[in-house]
């Protein structure tokens, strides 16, 4: 739940050193009449990336540059639904009508319906959600209009409480993008103390500091204590892709430095089988999220006591029970922050206890793996 990720489509997921691949989703993928919810699409993405032995981080859009929207035929249909087409990148593209309650009152329904099937699905590991140009929270080429083209801020805030409502163990985030003033998170103590993560799509570029960092301060940098922090490597410059995983970074900042910073747990790098070898991007998958280090581990012929600590730049977010020859601990790892250790009680023990790491959240054939020197 960890490390580079690469899209699904990318041939590199059969050898590639990681674990988490990504797909888009659009609406219209899985409704086309009202009502009626076909999940085979979802479906046909998860199967494939478990059969890989990896997860999957999934994000929904409505608005994608060079293509209609992804509103369900059904609304489209509606006689007072009124869609938005304009360039935006110099492509023809399509922008959903928020004005239209069904439009809004749909998204809210589809949330709940994907919450009650996916929420508990260890083939997913994170969901990203949002609004405008592939839902990353922004339109900045097109026709930005609040409740036209892009949802209202009461909206917005319905939209984030309904989120929290129907995800309890699934991480979900939005993008960085989401503290501007066209968004209410950033002014609304609330909506701040929701448990969502962020994602930022253009991840340290050569301006990243001076645009990208004040919005997740804005969002709170202690945020990764409870909720996943993501993105992807930029693309504003052809460097940013091939010297992402360079030694000094493509501006000076090694992507290592850079993960520490911001406590990610998973970057996409789709590109980065072109430039860097399989030992590299395992290296700079291993620096981001969770590491976790055996420090104790003791056994009597019923009973053994563990202790871990975290020497990772953020917790896991799923739990995961250390375990003795099968039987868990009744306490989780999640939440254990870097630096932090915590130990273990197991009702197992024996001459030669077999320690583990177990989660409900994994894949066959999947693992969690971990440091120890015990000698």
């Amino acid at each position: 739940m960890t490390g580079i990720v690469l899209w699904t489509a990318n041939e590199e997921t059969r050898t590639a050193p990681i674990q988490l691949e990504f797909s888009y989703l659009s609406y219209d993928q899985i409704v086309g009449e009202q009502g009626e919810y076909h999940w085979a699409p979802v479906e046909k993405i998860l199967d494939a990336v478990a059969g890989r032995k990896h997860q999957a981080v999934l994000r929904w859009h409505d608005t994608y540059v060079g293509k209609p929207t992804g509103v369900p035929a059904y609304i489209k249909s509606l006689p007072d639904y009124r869609e938005t087409v304009a360039n935006s990148e110099k492509k023809r593209t399509g922008f959903p009508d928020w004005s239209h309650p069904e439009l809004r009152r749909f998204v809210l329904e589809f949330f709940g319906r994907f919450a009650e099937k996916y929420d508990h699905d260890p083939r997913l590991a994170f969901v990203q959600v949002g609004f405008g140009l592939w839902s990353e929270y922004h339109i900045y080429d097109g026709p930005m209009k609040l409740g036209k083209t892009f949802p209202s801020v009461e909206f917005q805030r319905e939209f984030a409480e309904r989120l929290n409502e129907g995800f309890h163990q699934t991480p979900w985030m939005i993008s960085v993008d989401a503290a501007g003033d066209h968004a209410p998170f950033a002014a609304d103590k609330k909506l701040l103390a929701l448990p969502f993560g962020v994602f930022d799509d253009s991840f340290n570029h050569a301006r990243h500091g001076q645009e990208n960092e004040p919005n997740w301060n804005r969002l709170g940098r202690d945020r990764w204590k409870v909720a996943p922090a993501g993105g992807e490597f930029s693309f504003f410059d052809p460097r940013d892709q091939k010297a992402a995983l360079s030694p000094a970074g493509p501006h000076g900042v090694a992507f290592p430095q850079q993960a520490a910073k911001f406590h990610v747990s998973f970057i996409i790098g789709d590109d980065q089988p072109r430039f860097q070898n399989p030992e590299r991007i395992r290296e700079a998958g291993l620096a981001c999220g969770y590491r976790f280090r055996v420090t104790q581990f003791v056994a009597s012929a019923s009973r053994a006591v563990v202790t871990i600590q975290n020497t990772g730049i953020a917790p896991i977010y799923h739990d995961a029970f250390p375990a003795v020859n099968g039987v868990r601990s009744q306490d989780s790892l999640r939440g254990l922050l870097p630096t932090q250790s915590r130990t273990f009680q197991v009702t197992a023990g024996g001459g030669a206890p077999i320690l583990t790491i177990e989660s409900d959240r994994l894949v066959r054939g999947q693992r969690i793996e971990f440091d120890a020197d015990l000698r």
